[in-house]
């Protein structure tokens, strides 16, 4: 590591820890690395012209954004609840566990955490807290909990970058994410089971067998979602791009057609709001495509992966180790600045030990997920806060059996790798 990128990373985090965005962060060090080095500072330019016109794929993401924004609106997520009681409300703790579920089944819908924590996650902590029914902190808690479920499930916006930025298929890593997704649901609920029972939590009244029917009729169109976009890409149709589109083009007909519950107004909002984080994830990109312009020119990849060689590391021991530096940086940093600079870091040693990069990337996004929960800095805790106003103390209080429960989940998946390789052969996965 040569003086002047021992500079630029102290400023990095210098710009970064006294509050300018990220983004920016990473684009003034960037520049300040050309300059010094005495490279033509406008490489900053190119790098990000060439990284965001040449990459079809990152149209996915906004495109995702906005169906996840189209199905939020309306009476879809009452729809989805009411199925999610009619399945588990009927055991002890029954909306702890609808919590769970509606967050499976809604990771199928928006691939965002915080939009799952901060669309359904918001209505069903207020029906937990109605009557006292659970404490404020533990609604809260689970609800961030299962909201990293969010971007395992397809389709996934951390699995879209890190494709981006290990140069593996998409499609096979969205296979890759549904058992360890369905893996994290069982463990938060069987925690959740054993809480209830502790804490004598109540039972939901149950609804009639003879009901079932009609209640699962009523959530079936946005239960196809997920349906249509894996169908379309496993089936050879659709790329993801195109898969994206067309799913916030079908939650777009639901929302305006079959529910109508989308106006002019309410339409041209939900496209401003998708702008928006569109915008934000954009110019993240941008910085990091610069930033990694300037790690690669310190052939930082291929150095430590030289290191890990050297050191006789074990695949088995690699991850590992992996898994402890992205859940402290899930500490300190946010999902997309992770995935777009730690990982690239990451991928030649995977190379170099013989470690499937599909493997590797769900378990870097399960990892990053659980960040988003661990204090102090964990993002969903602080969303979820300021939705609602239950105190971050009492959330923290209670979050802690869940975040043992998905390191759990994510040791297991880490060391059985065919919890996540398993679907991926079976669609011809040849890793």
């Amino acid at each position: 590591m040569s003086a002047i990128f021992a500079l630029t990373l102290a400023l990095f985090l210098l710009l970064a820890s006294v509050g300018l965005p990220v983004a920016f962060a990473m684009i003034v060090a960037a520049i300040a690395y050309l300059g010094l080095s005495g490279l033509d500072i406008g490489l900053a330019g190119e790098q990000i012209l060439n990284g965001l016109f040449d990459s079809f794929v990152l149209l996915a993401v906004p495109l995702f954004i906005l169906a996840a924004n189209f199905m939020n609106a309306g009476t879809v997520s009452d729809r989805l609840l009411n199925f999610s009681l009619a399945l588990v409300g009927r055991f002890r703790g029954g909306l702890a566990h609808v919590n769970v579920v509606a967050s499976l089944i809604f990771s199928g819908m928006s691939g965002s955490a915080i939009a799952d924590a901060a669309g359904i996650g918001k209505v069903i902590i207020n029906m937990m807290r109605r009557e006292d029914r659970y404490p404020p902190g533990f609604a809260a808690a689970i609800t961030a909990a299962s909201a990293t479920i969010g971007p395992i499930i397809p389709p996934s916006i951390p699995m879209i970058l890190y494709a981006l930025v290990s140069d593996t298929s998409i499609g096979f890593l969205f296979l890759g994410g549904i058992l360890p997704g369905l893996f994290m649901g069982g463990v938060l609920m069987a925690i959740t089971a054993v809480i209830a029972r502790r804490r004598g939590f109540r039972r939901e009244e149950a609804v009639p067998i003879a009901q079932l029917p009609r209640v699962t009729l009523r959530a079936l169109p946005p239960l196809m979602l997920p349906v249509i976009l894996l169908a379309g890409i496993y089936g050879g149709a659709t790329t993801p791009t195109e898969a994206a589109a067309i799913a916030a083009l079908y939650a777009l007909f639901l929302a305006a057609v079959v529910y109508r519950q989308l106006s002019f107004r309410s339409f041209f909002r939900l496209v401003l709001d998708a702008s928006r984080s569109s915008a934000v994830v954009g110019m993240i990109i941008a910085g990091a495509l610069v930033f990694n312009f300037v790690v690669a020119s310190e052939n930082i990849p291929g150095l430590l992966a030289d290191w890990l060689r050297s050191i006789d590391l074990s695949p088995i021991a690699f991850l590992l180790l992996a898994n402890l530096i992205f859940l402290a940086l899930g500490c300190l940093f946010d999902a997309t600045t992770m995935l777009l600079i730690a990982v690239p870091l990451f991928v030649p040693a995977c190379r170099a030990l013989g470690i499937d990069l599909v493997h590797f990337g769900v378990v870097v996004v399960v990892n990053i997920m659980i960040g988003l929960i661990t204090p102090p800095y964990g993002v969903l805790l602080f969303v979820i806060n300021a939705i609602t106003g239950i105190p971050l103390r009492a959330i923290i209080a209670e979050i802690w059996p869940f975040l043992a429960a998905l390191l759990v989940a994510l040791v297991t998946m880490t060391l059985v790798p065919d919890i996540v390789l398993w679907l991926p052969r079976l669609f011809g996965y040849a890793g």
